[in-house]
């Protein structure tokens, strides 16, 4: 049994997000902590402005890395939480963090949520992702 999509008529067509995700009862719950991108030697530390989509990057291949970890799949995927620490630097790099995306997990999205915040723990993170992976949800 594999996750199931919830996008109710009434809220319309989402793009790039659901508004639900049913796990289905076999599947094994995952919960990842919150991941940066944010690497003190990374080719881009200490760019001003940081560059978003390289932490961006980082970020989800770390959510990604737990989850297979895990035995799980990109699509077990369910819910995931991105907190940007500058909406504008996001705004501007959605064509970038689309291909990103569309290359790690394809047309696959899960229930998420986008939140700015003030700052973030690791000093010079501009991106932290938390999600919930339902793993064994992806096959049949």
């Amino acid at each position: 049994m594999k996750l199931e999509i919830i996008n109710p008529e009434e809220l319309g067509a989402p793009r790039g997000w659901n508004n639900g995700i049913l796990a289905p009862r076999d599947g094994r719950l995952l919960f990842v902590a919150g991941q940066t991108g944010h690497e003190p030697g990374a080719r881009d530390a200490g760019a001003s402005p940081p560059d978003f989509a390289s932490q961006f990057t980082r970020a989800l291949d770390r959510v990604l890395a737990v989850i297979r970890a895990a035995n799980g799949e990109p699509t077990d995927l369910a819910r995931l939480t991105v907190y940007v620490t500058d909406l504008p630097a996001y705004r501007s790099s959605l064509r970038a963090l689309g291909e990103i995306w569309r290359d790690r997990l394809g047309k696959h999205y899960p229930a998420m949520a986008l939140l700015e915040v003030k700052g973030l723990v690791d000093p010079g993170a501009v991106v932290e992702m938390e999600a919930t992976a339902v793993i064994g949800s992806g096959r049949s």
